[in-house]
């Protein structure tokens, strides 16, 4: 089985820089950039790091006075456009706009998603959570592709998680059609569609001397958690009984400008140039995931989720999934 080539590489940040720290020392004037989700959470921090050190932002926003209120302090060129990832005519209607804006796209973060909500249906029908997560971006990078061809050598970076251990791709069953829902499972099988969608998306950006790369932030409060009942957050371990972030959380969970930091990174360091595809985690390149260690469900990349096959599976299932909806 073909896979990504996992090996870590070697440099100064910790575990634990910000978004900040790690772009101190490059320089965006002329950059031109996308972050879904750029208003909120790891977002918001990645928009405020690549906007600070020049570059230009364009965020989609599906509700504009929240936007307008979150990025008013935001140093930088920032535009912010109506996008919905759940509509695909929205999608196709903000690529237009995008397109009459920027003469090329350096960066694209596919930043934005939705976490163990309950069962609810996007565009033709698709589960929700793969398809605002996976879907609704691969439309995205699919209509933003004359964009990134345009720029010398592009970056997308797909926001993952080790959320990807729960679930490969449901092959028999993407949509829960015929099997009952599961949210943490549907959630599983999008991150691991974000991973195998970078995976595949570097090999059609090699003419370009393009990358993608997918990416864990690590573990953070953001409005990611807002369909989880607080019951749920303290059975997780996250919140103590009362209600307050838990010691397990204080010492494990990062803080939203240092969830941004493995994003930033993927999307500027000269460190990944020539690892094409890779999963990344705390500003480096994730290993394999060590069943036999204790911090298996939390570090590492499973197999499932660097798999080349199944990453060209994918992008052949979702291009027939766009082509129908």
């Amino acid at each position: 089985m073909a896979k990504t080539d996992q090996v870590p590489v070697e440099h100064n940040f910790g575990s634990r820089p910000d978004a900040a720290e790690v772009v101190a020392g490059i320089d965006l004037n002329g950059k031109t950039a996308v972050v879904t989700g750029g208003y909120s959470g790891l977002g918001l921090e990645t928009v405020r790091a690549l906007a600070g050190k020049g570059a230009k932002v364009v965020v989609p926003v599906r509700t504009p006075e929240k936007a307008e209120a979150a990025l008013a302090d935001v140093a930088g060129e920032v535009v912010a456009l109506p996008m919905d990832l759940g509509d695909i005519r929205s999608i196709a209607r903000f690529a237009n706009e995008v397109a009459g804006t920027l003469p090329k796209l350096d960066l694209l973060i596919n930043n934005a998603g939705i976490m163990a909500c309950p069962l609810d249906r996007v565009g033709p029908g698709w589960e929700s959570q793969f398809g605002v997560c996976h879907m609704g971006h691969f439309a995205l990078t699919q209509a933003m592709m004359g964009l990134l061809s345009a720029a010398e050598a592009p970056r997308v970076v797909s926001l993952s998680s080790t959320g990807h251990k729960l679930s490969p791709i449901r092959w028999d069953d993407i949509q829960y059609e015929s099997t009952d829902y599961d949210k943490w499972q549907a959630y599983g099988q999008a991150k691991t569609a974000n991973a195998l969608f970078a995976n595949a998306l570097s090999r059609r950006l090699n003419v370009t001397d393009g990358l993608a790369f997918s990416v864990h932030p690590g573990g953070i409060f953001t409005p990611l958690q807002r369909h989880l009942p607080k019951e749920e957050m303290i059975a997780l371990g996250w919140l103590g009984e009362d209600g307050e972030p838990s010691e397990l959380a204080k010492q494990g969970f990062k803080t939203p400008e240092q969830g941004a930091a493995t994003s930033v990174w993927a999307a500027t360091s000269p460190l990944l140039e020539g690892k094409a595809g890779v999963y990344c985690e705390d500003c480096n390149i994730a290993q394999p995931t060590d069943p036999d260690s204790p911090t298996a469900r939390f570090f590492g990349v499973n197999d499932h989720a660097t798999d080349d096959e199944a990453a060209e599976r994918l992008w052949s299932v979702s291009e027939a999934l766009l082509d129908a909806a």
